[in-house]
């Protein structure tokens, strides 16, 4: 089985190195370090700053790709339109097992995306800037760079700046998540969609971008446009970092110039010659077959040409002797998993395309694979943020690249190959600090709450198990499996919200206090008459 990766894998370069100069001289590039490798760093004003994006075509590196210098110049007219100060916030957080890149940047070059960051707030008259993280180690980094600049989260300072550590979840990572974290909520995307740029942290105009975006930028900004533009092709300057895992002798992060092709990157890595496929962009990125991977090279738009995406920069290889279904599987569980919990088609609609993707593998027919894709096409653009388009995007690539596989399962007996756990996760098969709904490690497992089914009243209205499917699942008549369920944690605010909406009140909630304290949260409710809120 492929284990996870470390925060920080082997790193490579291809070609003269900019992001990752120094890299062969010391683990962590200090601030004097930093100076001596970089140089010193001019400030430019904004519309030099939103021209010297423009000019070489610099995009968000995680993984949506949205132009820089439109999000910057939208910052700056929102902020002068309305007279207050806009924020700037850095998003490091890279929650997706596949992914290394940015934790590479923050742990070796920390210093580089404050360069970065800090051009930002200074050409837009920012007063706050904030490092979204969620590891412990590009914790301890970005806090240590921002005390060798002498930056803190000071009142009296002229610049506040601060790290917001959050858990490790996949929609930590989305800019709402992240945005919701830093003005004290959860880190989970919120109900409706609002442009940052228009408001962000506390209301206010926000430039959020990605890590790698920042430091791009500082290069820029210290070379011009023109010396940038020497290096990968002319419509999109500049390299690129990639994180190469999955079936590979080799995995590592590596700097590369765009147009680089990418069977040789997979050489560098120790892929095997002839992949049986080659999944692009991570897990909400596409799947491409052995032969599409000798016409790609290195950029956005040809990876997209192909049928492929250069999203969040992974680049994942398996082999000719794995299953890739049975891998994508093990994927498309671990998406389901990483739902924040709160839009039906998400929570609801992951697993069961997970189910979807096993009922293939089990012999399901036809009909398998046409519930497979019914589910995936529910659940797009129905959720508060991007993860289940992104997953449902994953399935749809995989059924659409391996038809043979598909037809083996689904006609035959199988393919016979074995699942050897190739495309890497976390360990025990997901985050190790996740938790559903965003809550922290401690509000993970079961609470002291139990939920009860009276059956005298219930009507087989079955929106108990619309609200709380982690507990209820309706049975062929059409009422609940179960009479009594413990509630997970996680899920308390859930069954509240369940009780209380039961047509029939044919639900209550009691709290076990047998040999421990009572519970904080919840009060003992019958027929669906709650005396308060969730203390949330």
């Amino acid at each position: 089985m492929n284990e996870a990766l470390p925060d920080v894998p082997e790193v490579r370069v291809v070609g003269l190195p900019q992001l990752t100069s120094g890299f062969d001289l010391v683990e962590r590039l200090d601030l004097p370090m930093h100076l001596k490798v970089h140089g010193p760093l001019d400030p430019l004003g904004g519309e030099q700053l939103a021209q010297l994006a423009e000019s070489i075509n610099l995009k968000g590196r995680g993984g949506a790709g949205f132009p820089f210098h439109r999000k910057l110049r939208s910052v700056a007219e929102s902020a002068i339109k309305r007279g207050v100060r806009p924020v700037v916030v850095v998003n490091g957080s890279e929650d997706e097992p596949a992914c290394r890149k940015d934790t590479v940047l923050i742990n070796r070059a920390p210093h580089l995306i404050l360069d970065g960051a800090l051009l930002c707030a200074e050409a837009l008259g920012a007063r706050t800037l904030v490092i979204g993280v969620t590891r412990e180690s590009t914790q301890r980094s970005m806090e240590a760079a921002l005390a060798e600049r002498g930056l803190s989260n000071s009142r009296r300072s002229a610049l506040r700046a601060w790290v917001q550590r959050n858990p490790v979840r996949m929609v930590t990572g989305a800019a709402a998540s992240l945005i919701r974290s830093v003005d004290g909520g959860p880190a989970i995307p919120p109900g409706r969609k609002i442009s940052a740029s228009q408001s962000g942290v506390g209301g206010a105009p926000t430039l959020l971008s990605n890590a790698e975006t920042f430091a791009q930028l500082a290069i820029a900004a210290r070379i011009g446009p023109e010396r940038y533009g020497n290096t990968g092709l002319y419509d999109e300057p500049g390299t690129v970092m990639l994180t190469v895992s999955g079936a590979v002798a080799r995995p590592m992060v590596i700097e590369v110039p765009t147009g680089v092709p990418l069977r040789y990157v997979l050489q560098l890595a120790g892929a095997p010659p002839v992949p049986q496929g080659v999944l692009t962009g991570g897990y909400h990125g596409k799947w491409i077959d052995a032969a599409t991977v000798n016409e790609a090279i290195v950029s956005r738009n040809s990876l997209d040409a192909v049928g492929g995406s250069l999203g969040a920069g992974a680049i994942l290889p398996i082999s000719q002797e794995t299953c890739p279904l049975g891998e994508s599987l093990r994927v498309a569980q671990w998406l389901a998993e990483e739902s924040a919990g709160q839009c039906g088609p998400c929570y609801l609609g992951l697993p069961a395309a997970a189910r979807g993707m096993e009922d293939i593998l089990n012999g399901g027919g036809p009909a398998a694979l046409e519930a497979l894709k019914q589910v995936a096409k529910n659940v797009k653009r129905r959720g508060a943020c991007s993860h289940p388009d992104g997953s449902a995007m994953f399935l749809e690539s995989t059924i659409k690249a391996f038809t043979d596989d598909l037809a083996a399962h689904i006609l035959g007996n199988g393919c016979g190959r074995p699942v050897e756990g190739v495309l890497p996760l976390f360990e025990g098969g997901r985050a190790p600090t996740g938790v559903p709904g965003g809550a922290e490690p401690a509000e993970n497992g079961a609470s002291r709450q139990k939920i009860y089914v009276d059956w005298t009243l219930c009507r087989g209205h079955g929106l108990c198990a619309d609200i709380l499917p982690e507990v209820f699942e309706l049975g062929a008549d059409g009422f609940p499996t179960v009479a009594q369920a413990q509630v997970p944690r996680y899920a308390e605010a859930k069954a509240l919200r369940a009780v209380r909406r039961c047509p029939a009140l044919a639900l209550r909630i009691e709290e076990d206090t047998r040999g421990q304290a009572p519970s904080r949260n919840l009060p003992v409710l019958s027929q669906g008459r709650g005396r308060r809120a969730l203390g949330r």
